[in-house]
C-alpha cells in the first residue's frame, strides 16, 4: 500500500507522469517485439565456430564433391581458404575458391557428373540441343546477381558476398529440415503480418532460394527487391565496330613495330628468332608450291618459309606444374575440343618439346578454361573472380619458381584457350602471354598480331575426328543458304525474324529437335548448301565456321569484331564472306549478286582450306595442330625484341 501511495504522489507531477507513460509505452513496445520475432541467429555460425572450421579445411583441395540426397534438392554453398593450384611437391595453397556440393548440374552446362562434363557431347549452340545453358557476363562493370528463384526471379548481390558466413553441411541440415517441414512452398505458418528480419542463410531447398538480404513477407511469399534490369554486353550490339579492313591495318601495323617489353636480359634463343624473322622477310618464291594452295594465303612464300623454320628450329617447354584435372586433362570431344586437342597432341610431341626450358624458344601453360569452369564456378553465383585468381596464382608460382616469366614479362609464354570466359580468366596477370582463344574479340583484349584465334572445332567423336567429313559438289548443292541453332545472344533472332519462312530457297530455322535423325538432317542441309551462315551467339566465336569448312559449304560470318581464325596467315576473302551485322536485311540480295564462276572459285578454296582446320590422332603436316603452333611461332618471330 505504502507503495501505491507512493506511486500516486509520484504521478501528481504532470512532468513526471509523462516521462512514466512514455517508459511504460517503451518497455510495453520491447516486450512485444521480443515475442513476436523470430531469431535466426541459431542460423549463423558464431565468428570462432567459422574460423575453427575454416582451420580444419585448410589442406582441403578447393574443388570437392559430396553426396546430397536427391529427393531433397538440397545444395550446400562452402567458402574454403585455400585452393591447391599446384601439383608438384613444392606448390603451396592460396587463395580462395567457391565449391558446390550436391548432385545437381555442375558449373554451367546443365550436365550432371564429371564425365558427363567432360564429354560434352551435344553442344547448345550446335543447332540439335538446348541443354547446355552457358551463363554469360560484363567484363568488369557486370551487375552482380543472385537468383533467388530457379525460374525467372533475381535478387541483387553485391560485394558483401565475399564476407558471406557460410554454413556447413552438417550443422545446416536440421534447420533446412526445420524450416521445410512449416511449409515446402517457403511460406511460414503463424507469421502471418509480421515482417522476418534478414536471413544470411545461402542454400536452395527444391526449387527455390533462400539469400541474404531475403525477407518473408506477410503472405509467406519472397518477392524481389525492385531495379532496373540493366542487359548484359552479350545481349546487345557492340558500342564499336573493328571492320575486316581495319584489322588488317592493325596487323600491318604491328607488324612494322612490336609492342613487347624488351627482355631483361639477353639470350641466345632470342637472336634465334630475330634470324629467322629476317629470313622469312625474304622468303624465295613459293606461288607454285604443290603442297600449299597459294590463293588461302596472304603471303603463301612467307608461310613456307616459316613453316618451314619452326619445323626446324622450335622448341617448347611444357611446365608441367598445376593439378589435374584443371591441367593436363583434355578435353577431346564436344565444343571446346579445340584447347583439348592441342593439349593432348602439344603434351606428347616429341619433336617441338624439350624437358631443358633453357633449350625453349616457348612456354606452355597447359590448363583447360572449359575444365576451370566446370570445377570452380558456382552455377548461378555469378562470380569468375575465383577462377582468375586460381590462374593468377598458378602464374605466381610459375614466375617465382622458374625465370623465364619474367625475362619478357611472359611474352614467349603461350595457353590456348577455347572457353568464352578465357579472355577475362587470363586478364592482366597473362596479358603480355600470346593467347590462343575462341573467342577472338577485339573489344574483350584481342590483339591482333600477338593474339592467335583459335578455330572452334565441334568434335563429335573423340576416337574418329574425321567422321562425316567432306560434302556434295556444287552442281548438286540446291540450298542457297542454311542455318539452324538455338537462339543465344541478340544477332541470331535479328536473322530468324528476317529469313525465317521468307524465302524457299533461305533455310533459316532455330533450334532442331533433338535426335540421330535431327543431326543427320542437320549435317545433310550443310553437305546440300552453298552458303552456310555462321552468325554470332553470346561471344563472336561460332563452331560453324569451321563446321561449314568441315562440310566444303562457303562460311558467311556475320560478327562484328571477330578476327577470324590463322588472320595472320590466311586471306578469309579467298574462301568465305565477312559480312557486318547490318547486312542481315541484304542477305539474299548479296548472296545472289556473287556470280557463279566466283562462287566456284570460293567453293574450291573451301577444300584446299579444309585440310587446315582438321584435327588427327597423329598429327599430319599443315593440320590444324601444326597450323596454331606455327601462328604462335609466327607472331612471336613479329613480337620479339632484343635485350
Amino acid at each position: 500500500m505504502e507503495f501505491v501511495s507512493e506511486i500516486q504522489k509520484f504521478l501528481r507531477n504532470g512532468k513526471k507522469k509523462w516521462i512514466f507513460l512514455v517508459g511504460a509505452v517503451a518497455f510495453t513496445h520491447i516486450l512485444l517485439f521480443q515475442s513476436l520475432v523470430v531469431p535466426f541467429d541459431k542460423l549463423r555460425l558464431s565468428d570462432e565456430t567459422a574460423s575453427s572450421e575454416n582451420a580444419v579445411l585448410r589442406n582441403r583441395f578447393s574443388v570437392q564433391e559430396s553426396d546430397v540426397s536427391a529427393a531433397s534438392g538440397l545444395y550446400v554453398l562452402e567458402k574454403t581458404d585455400h585452393v591447391s593450384v599446384f601439383g608438384n611437391d613444392d606448390g603451396q595453397e592460396r587463395g580462395n575458391s567457391v565449391v558446390m556440393m550436391g548432385t545437381g548440374s555442375h558449373g554451367n552446362d546443365g550436365e550432371s557428373g564429371l564425365n558427363a562434363g567432360v564429354d560434352n557431347d551435344i553442344d547448345d549452340d550446335e543447332g540439335l540441343d538446348d541443354r547446355i545453358d552457358l551463363e554469360r557476363f560484363e567484363d568488369e562493370n557486370d551487375i552482380v546477381e543472385e537468383l533467388a528463384d530457379s525460374s525467372k526471379d533475381r535478387i541483387p548481390q553485391g560485394k558483401a558476398d565475399k564476407q558471406r558466413e557460410e554454413v556447413s553441411m552438417d550443422k545446416y541440415t536440421n534447420q533446412v529440415q526445420k524450416f521445410e517441414s512449416s511449409k515446402a512452398n517457403l511460406s511460414v505458418q503463424n507469421t502471418k503480418n509480421v515482417k522476418r528480419p534478414t536471413s544470411s542463410v545461402v542454400s536452395i531447398v527444391g526449387n527455390a532460394t533462400l539469400t541474404r538480404n531475403l525477407h518473408v513477407l506477410e503472405n509467406g511469399s519472397l518477392p524481389i527487391s525492385k531495379r532496373v534490369k540493366r542487359k548484359m554486353r552479350c545481349e546487345m550490339p557492340p558500342k564499336t565496330v573493328t571492320t575486316i579492313n581495319e584489322m588488317n591495318q592493325i596487323l600491318v601495323k604491328h607488324r612494322r613495330s612490336s609492342r613487347a617489353m624488351r627482355p631483361r636480359w639477353s639470350s641466345r634463343r632470342d637472336e634465334e628468332i630475330l634470324a629467322a624473322k629476317k629470313e622469312i622477310e625474304n622468303a624465295p618464291d613459293a606461288s607454285n608450291d604443290r603442297q600449299l594452295y597459294a590463293p588461302i594465303f596472304r603471303n603463301v612464300s612467307m608461310f613456307k618459309r616459316s613453316y618451314e623454320l619452326m619445323e626446324r628450329i622450335l622448341k617448347v617447354y611444357v611446365y608441367k606444374e598445376g593439378s589435374r584435372p584443371i591441367f593436363h586433362t583434355p578435353i577431346l570431344k564436344g565444343l571446346y575440343a579445340s584447347e583439348g586437342w592441342f593439349m593432348k597432341l602439344m603434351e606428347g610431341n616429341r619433336h617441338y618439346t624439350v624437358k631443358d626450358p633453357r633449350r625453349a624458344n616457348l612456354y606452355y601453360m597447359p590448363f583447360s578454361a572449359r575444365m576451370l569452369e566446370y570445377k570452380l564456378y558456382v552455377r548461378n553465383s555469378h562470380n569468375r573472380t575465383n577462377l582468375r585468381q586460381y590462374l593468377k596464382e598458378y602464374t605466381e608460382h610459375i614466375a617465382s619458381k622458374y625465370p623465364f616469366f619474367n625475362r619478357t614479362g611472359g611474352a614467349d609464354h603461350f595457353l590456348v584457350a577455347c572457353h568464352d570466359w578465357a579472355p577475362y580468366e587470363t586478364r592482366h596477370h597473362m596479358e603480355h602471354c600470346i593467347k590462343a582463344l575462341c573467342n577472338a574479340d577485339v573489344t574483350a583484349g584481342f590483339k591482333i598480331g600477338r593474339d592467335v584465334s583459335l578455330p572452334e572445332t565441334y568434335v563429335r567423336a573423340a576416337k574418329n575426328p574425321l567422321r562425316d567429313l567432306g560434302g556434295k559438289p556444287p552442281s548438286q548443292r540446291r540450298i542457297l543458304a542454311f542455318y539452324a541453332g538455338s537462339m543465344h545472344g541478340y544477332l541470331r533472332q535479328i536473322l530468324l525474324n528476317h529469313w525465317k519462312d521468307r524465302d524457299p530457297e533461305m533455310k533459316i530455322f532455330g533450334r532442331m529437335p533433338r535426335g540421330f535423325e535431327s543431326k543427320m538432317n542437320y549435317i545433310d542441309h550443310m553437305k546440300s548448301s552453298k552458303y552456310c551462315i555462321c552468325p554470332k551467339g553470346y561471344e563472336v566465336n561460332s563452331p560453324r565456321v569451321v563446321e561449314s569448312i568441315f562440310y566444303e559449304c562457303i562460311p558467311v560470318i556475320i560478327s562484328d569484331n571477330f578476327v577470324p581464325p590463322f588472320f595472320e596467315v590466311l586471306d578469309w576473302d579467298a574462301f568465305s564472306l565477312v559480312l557486318a551485322e547490318k547486312d542481315i536485311p541484304r542477305l539474299k540480295e548479296i548472296l545472289t549478286s556473287i556470280p557463279e564462276e566466283k562462287y566456284l572459285r570460293m567453293q574450291t578454296a573451301v577444300r584446299k582450306a579444309q585440310r587446315h582446320f582438321l584435327w588427327h590422332a597423329k598429327p599430319e603436316k599443315h593440320d590444324l595442330f601444326h597450323m596454331v603452333l606455327h601462328s604462335i611461332w609466327y607472331n612471336r618471330m613479329f613480337q620479339a625484341k632484343r635485350r
